[in-house]
C-alpha cells in the first residue's frame, strides 16, 4: 500500500479560493482564524495523518478489533496513535473552548478531518462519534449532563456513540422497542432503567478510552407509538460519581462485534442494556422528542461520512497514480519498441483523470457547505444565518449520497488501474473499495438521503433553495461565457446543459410530487446523483475561472493552475456530460420501476 501524503496544495486552494476562508475569519468568534494559522493546523494534522495513521491502517484491516467475553481489543498500534491523538489536542479540534476545546470553525476541521480518514478510515470514526455525542449533549442536554461528560469527551479520555437501529428495526426507527423505565435512588437521583439491545453500534465497546458514553433511543412505557415516542438518553459504561470519578460498571454490555466485508479495525458492536435491573440512563431534554434531538448528531455524521467518501477516493487516488507510474507494461499505442509505464496509455490516463477530477469535486462542495455551516452559526445577520442553514439543509444529503456512491466508484477504478493485482489485498487497493462499501449504507442510505433531498428539501418547500442554487449556478455559467477561450467554452457548453437538466428536474419534482409521489421517489436516488455531479460541476467551473484569472496575473504555481483548469474541463467532458441523461431517467424512467406486479419478480 502506498503512502498517504495529504494534499495541502488543493486544500489550500479550496479553502482561500472558493471556501471564502478569509471571510469565515471575519464572522463573529472566528476572529482568530486566518490563512497563517490554518497552514498550520494543516502542516501539523497532514504529519500526524501520513506519520502515524497511516502506516497502521493496512494491518490494522489485517488484524481487525477482537471481542472476547465482553471487551474489545483494537489493533496493534491503536491505543498509542490514539493517546497521541488526544495529547495533540485534535479531538477537540472544532468544539468548544468553554469545554476544553480549541474552538476552531468547521472549514478548518473538515480538511484535517479528511485526512484522518484517508489516512484510517477505521481509526476516524471514534472521534468522529464522539463529536456528534457532544454536539447533541450541547445543544440540549440539561446544565448537570454538561458538566458531568462534556470536559472528559471533549478531551478525548471518554467516547462517545450513537445507538439507534436494533435487530426488528433497521432504518425505520418507528419500530425501536428498547425501553426506559423512570426509576429513583439517593445514589444516581431521578434516572431511568433501560432494557433492550441496539445493533451496529460503532465503537460500542473498545479500549481506548476510560468510558464510553452512549446516547440511547427508548420508549418510555407511556410513550406514543410511532417516531413520536422516542426518547434520547446519556447511558454510560461506567456511572460517574458526584465528584466526576468513574462509579460502578453499568448494567451495558458488548454481546458480540460484527464480522464485516471492511473497516475491520473498527468494532461495531452489539450491545446488551439491562440484563439484571436495567442500565442507568439520564434523559436527554424532554421526553419523546429522542429522534429529533439524535438528529442533530444524525446531520453532522451525515457530512463526516460525506467526506469518507472524499478521503477514499483520494488515498485511492494516490495509490493508483503511483502503480500507474510504476508499472512498466506494453508498448505506447503512438509507436515504440519498448514497454512503457502504463500511465501513458490512454484508457489508464483516462480512469486516472476521472479519479482526480472527482475527488477535487467532491472537496471543492464540502468545503463550501462546511463554510457555509460557519456563516449558519456565526453570521451576524439574522437573514444570512437563515440562508446559510437552508443551503447546508439541502446540501447534506447531497454530501453524504453522491460523495459516498462517487467514493466507491473511484475506489473501484482504483483497483482496475492495478489490474489483476488490484484484486490481490497485498497491494491495498482492494481494501480502499472494501472500506468505502458501507459509506452509502450506515447513517442513512443513499435512497433515505435521496428521498430527503426530493421530499424535505424540494417538495415541501416548492424547490425554493434548489432554485436560489441554481440562479447561483447560472451566474457562475455566465462568467465562463464571459471568460473566453476554447476550455472555457467547452466548460460553459456543458456546465449549461446540466444546469438545464437539473432545473427541469426540480420544477418537475415540486410539481409531481403531490399528484405521483411514488414516481418522484423512483427517481430520486437519479436525481440526487444529478445533483451531485452538477454541483460538483459548479465548484469545478469556478476553481477554473479562478485558476485562469491566477495565470493571467502571473500569480503563484504556473503548473497547479494549468493542471486545474484541465482537469475541470476533462470533468465537464466526461461528468457534466451524464447530467441530461440522468434527467431522463428521472422524468421517464418511473413507469419501469412500478411496472412488473410483485408476483412478477
Amino acid at each position: 500500500m502506498s503512502e498517504y501524503v495529504a494534499p495541502l496544495k488543493d486544500m489550500q486552494f479550496v479553502l482561500k479560493e472558493l471556501a471564502g476562508l478569509d471571510q469565515i475569519g471575519k464572522l463573529p468568534g472566528c476572529e482568530e482564524v486566518n490563512a497563517e494559522l490554518v497552514d498550520q493546523v494543516l502542516d501539523e494534522a497532514a504529519k500526524f495523518a501520513g506519520g502515524v495513521l497511516a502506516p497502521l491502517n493496512k494491518s490494522a484491516d489485517a488484524e481487525g478489533s477482537k471481542w472476547v467475553n465482553g471487551a474489545v481489543a483494537t489493533p496493534k498500534g491503536f491505543k498509542e496513535a490514539y493517546r497521541q491523538f488526544i495529547e495533540g489536542g485534535w479531538n477537540g479540534l472544532q468544539l468548544p473552548a468553554e469545554y476544553g476545546g480549541q474552538g476552531l470553525p468547521k472549514i478548518v476541521s473538515t480538511p484535517v478531518i479528511e485526512m484522518w480518514k484517508s489516512a484510517n478510515l477505521s481509526f476516524s470514526l471514534c472521534p468522529m462519534l464522539t463529536a456528534g455525542a457532544v454536539e447533541a449533549l450541547l445543544l440540549r442536554g440539561s446544565a448537570t449532563l454538561k458538566e458531568t461528560y462534556l470536559k472528559k469527551m471533549v478531551a478525548g479520555t471518554w467516547t462517545g456513540t450513537m445507538n439507534l437501529t436494533e435487530p426488528q428495526a433497521g432504518s425505520d426507527l418507528a419500530l425501536v422497542k428498547t425501553r426506559a423505565i423512570r426509576s429513583h435512588d439517593e445514589k444516581s437521583g431521578d434516572h431511568y432503567r433501560i432494557h433492550g439491545q441496539k445493533i451496529f453500534i460503532t465503537y460500542g465497546e473498545h479500549d481506548l478510552a476510560e468510558n464510553i458514553v452512549h446516547m440511547v433511543l427508548a420508549r418510555t412505557p407511556d410513550a406514543p407509538e410511532g417516531v413520536r415516542g422516542i426518547s434520547l438518553f446519556v447511558v454510560p459504561k461506567f456511572t460517574v460519581n458526584k465528584d466526576g470519578s468513574l462509579g460502578a460498571r453499568n448494567d451495558v454490555k458488548c454481546a458480540s462485534i460484527e464480522h464485516k466485508l471492511g473497516i475491520h479495525a473498527s468494532p461495531t458492536a452489539v450491545m446488551i442494556y439491562g440484563e439484571t435491573d436495567g442500565a442507568i440512563g439520564h434523559l436527554v431534554g424532554e421526553e419523546n422528542r429522542g429522534l429529533e434531538y439524535m438528529f442533530i448528531m444524525m446531520n453532522a455524521a451525515r457530512f463526516a461520512v460525506g467526506l469518507e467518501g472524499l478521503s477514499i477516493s483520494e488515498r485511492a487516488y494516490q495509490q493508483a497514480l503511483a502503480y500507474a507510474k510504476e508499472r512498466v507494461q506494453s508498448r505506447d499505442v503512438s509507436g515504440g519498441g519498448k514497454a512503457v509505464p502504463i500511465i501513458r496509455h490512454p484508457d489508464v490516463r483516462r480512469m486516472l483523470m476521472g479519479m482526480k477530477s472527482q475527488t477535487e469535486a467532491m472537496r471543492a462542495l464540502a468545503y463550501a457547505v462546511a463554510a457555509a455551516m460557519d456563516r449558519m452559526l456565526h453570521h451576524a445577520d439574522k437573514e444570512e444565518r437563515a440562508r446559510s442553514q437552508a443551503f447546508v439543509d439541502f446540501m447534506i444529503p447531497i454530501v453524504k449520497g453522491w460523495s459516498t456512491e462517487t467514493g466507491i466508484e473511484v475506489a473501484s477504478t482504483g483497483i482496475q488501474v492495478h489490474g489483476g493485482m488490484g484484486f490481490i489485498e497485498e497491494t491495498g487497493a482492494a481494501q480502499h473499495y472494501r472500506d468505502a462499501r458501507i459509506t452509502t449504507i450506515y447513517e442513512g442510505t443513499t435512497g433515505i438521503q435521496a428521498n430527503d433531498l426530493v421530499g424535505r428539501k424540494i417538495a415541501r418547500e416548492a424547490g425554493a433553495t434548489a432554485k436560489e442554487i441554481l440562479k447561483a449556478m447560472r451566474k457562475v455559467e455566465a462568467e465562463l461565457g464571459k471568460a473566453g477561450g476554447e476550455e472555457m467554452a467547452a466548460m460553459r457548453t456543458a456546465f449549461s446543459a446540466a444546469v438545464t437538466a437539473a432545473e427541469e428536474c426540480v420544477s418537475w419534482i415540486a410539481a409531481s410530487y403531490a399528484t405521483d409521489i411514488k414516481a418522484v421517489h423512483a427517481g430520486a436516488v437519479p436525481f440526487l446523483m444529478l445533483m451531485g455531479i452538477v454541483c460538483g460541476g459548479w465548484q469545478m467551473s469556478r476553481a477554473a475561472l479562478v485558476a485562469r484569472q491566477r495565470l493571467i496575473e502571473g500569480k503563484g504555481d504556473k503548473s497547479f493552475y494549468e493542471a486545474k483548469i484541465k482537469t475541470a474541463r476533462f470533468y465537464a467532458d466526461h461528468f457534466l456530460t451524464r447530467a441530461p441523461g440522468l434527467r431522463d431517467t428521472v422524468i421517464k424512467g418511473s413507469a419501469g420501476v412500478m411496472s412488473l406486479a410483485e408476483e412478477q419478480f
